[in-house]
């Protein structure tokens, strides 16, 4: 049925109305609340690596369409920006539902209450509208004729296929800037951990020393000798005495690790080390070369990972201590990379990867990571996601007390870090872009890595408990443990986490 002219023209100016009030109210809603919507692209698996520039230049785009549907001589151009624009949109949201690793929050401004799918079906109603204000205005031309329909048809299928595609390649581009080029800008996946278990420990002298066979294991700096065992609901409390088979040593620093069934007692300052089992909680001194060190960490074969320090160039280095009848000690001097004195600028965190049989180092004071096989073979050096590529840290030197010491307090980048199978868990110090600082008064920052493909995956907040930072944590297949103050604190993971961890390739 052919319409008559002036109901085509009224169905023109009611299409044009619509599209004015979505892009005016869609655009001012974004420029009044600038900053939520730039950290809302932020957080977008498609653009954010472009967040800066894609915030900026949607609203002001929305307004330049708006300028052009209200003169009709450049209306019909208004309608194909239009059509082309909710078609980009509408196809990003395919994107994200269909190929995103996770759903992030949605928009606001109109489409504040929608879910996904109904922002989805909205767009696609003002796709079909952009397209018939545009066949009703051709129709409505003087000299309408076959060429012009033909016209019509070019363009509108090559606006449709070319805003499909952008979306893709920016969906594409992006996740490799973001993975492995990013260009410090977090990705943060909305309601993947809650906290699920609490329990007051009543001292804040406790610390992780371990965990395995469905347990979490507390080591206690003021009372060495104590070791608490929870359940991995942290509902059940048994508390051991760790005995040993010699007491007359100088301990300064003793620390207790926990590798079921085994558990270990270090002191790297006299030097020594004592293993025992959890069964009966009793330990022998176990005979190595004496060899001091700062910190260690267990490996699956018995073998000890330590930090110890050269005695000719008086810089760090890494080591490898192996225990038992044939005890040896193999050193990996060229692993850690001295960029001021070779001792406080090298401090870090040493973890191992039981299912990857990898070694991890990871700087306090810069953005990096050293990942090695189970012999110190160097893998590759890894970047975390921030910019401080160096140590930010001022080191004075006592010459009457014969030592060196910070003359001002470091800048910690990566504050503490735990590994569960391929997966990097970091507590980052450093804010990135489009990070909302309010937010960052209430919780600590948790970046993810894979450690086998070399690149970031997301970010997460772990909220503070009575205006108490999370001290540490250390991360199991079902939980994150973290204490924060005199409290242990269980958070659940979601089923993000356990698609992006797996076992050696």
């Amino acid at each position: 049925m052919q319409l008559s002219f002036r109901t085509q023209s009224v169905i023109i100016e009611l299409i044009t109305m619509l599209h004015i009030l979505l892009f005016v109210y869609a655009a001012t809603s974004k420029l009044l609340d600038f900053d939520t919507f730039q950290v809302q692209l932020g957080q977008s698996p498609l653009l954010s690596a472009f967040a800066g520039w894609v915030a900026f230049g949607v609203p002001f785009l929305e307004l330049f369409i708006v300028i052009l549907l209200i003169y009709h001589k450049w209306r019909l151009i208004g309608f194909y920006a239009a059509f082309s624009l909710m078609v980009l949109f509408s196809t990003y949201i395919v994107v994200i539902l269909n190929f995103s690793s996770f759903v992030p929050c949605s928009c606001g401004g109109i489409l504040e209450n929608m879910s996904w799918k109904q922002h989805l079906l909205f767009n696609v109603m003002f796709v079909v509208l952009a397209f018939i204000g545009i066949y009703l205005i051709t129709t409505l031309q003087p000299k309408q004729s076959s060429k012009k329909m033909n016209l019509l048809w070019i363009v509108t299928s090559t606006l449709f296929v070319g805003s499909v595609a952008l979306v893709i390649l920016l969906f594409v581009t992006s996740e490799e800037i973001i993975h492995h080029r990013n260009p410090f800008i977090r990705r943060f996946i909305p309601h993947q951990i809650n906290k699920k278990y609490q329990q007051d420990l009543e001292f804040n002298s406790y610390y992780l020393a371990g965990t395995g066979m469905g347990n979490i294991y507390l080591g206690n700096y003021t009372n060495p000798s104590q070791i608490t065992v929870l359940d991995s609901t942290l509902k059940n409390r048994m508390q051991y005495t760790i005995q040993i088979n010699t007491i007359d040593l100088p301990f300064r620093s003793i620390q207790v690790k926990v590798v079921p069934p085994y558990f270990y007692v270090l002191d790297g300052t006299i030097p020594c080390i004592f293993r025992g089992t959890i069964s009966n909680w009793k330990a022998t001194l176990v005979p190595f070369r004496k060899i001091h060190f700062s910190t260690a960490t267990i490996m699956s074969n018995g073998a000890l990972a330590i930090r110890t320090r050269d005695v000719r160039k008086r810089e760090n280095t890494l080591a490898l201590i192996t225990l038992g009848n044939r005890f040896k000690t193999k050193l990996a001097p060229e692993l850690l990379q001295k960029q001021i004195d070779g001792v406080f600028d090298t401090d870090g965190s040493l973890h191992y990867s039981s299912s990857l049989q990898k070694l991890v180092y990871v700087y306090y004071y810069r953005n990096q990571f050293i990942i090695t096989d189970h012999q110190l073979k160097l893998s590759y050096r890894g970047q975390t996601i921030d910019t401080n590529s160096r140590a930010k840290i001022k080191i004075a030197y006592l010459p009457k007390e014969g030592i060196k010491q910070f003359s001002a307090p470091p800048f910690t980048v990566n504050a503490s870090s735990s590994v569960f199978k391929n997966l990097l868990f970091v507590h980052s110090n450093v804010e990135g872009k489009f990070e909302s600082q309010k937010l960052w008064s209430q919780a600590s920052v948790i970046d993810v890595y894979d450690i086998v493909e070399n690149s970031y995956q997301f970010s997460f907040y772990v909220y503070h408990l009575n205006h108490q930072k999370m001290r540490n944590f250390i991360v199991t297949d079902s939980y994150l443990y973290a204490l924060i103050d005199d409290q242990i604190v269980a958070y659940s993971l979601g089923n993000l986490f356990k698609n992006k961890s797996r076992n050696s390739q």
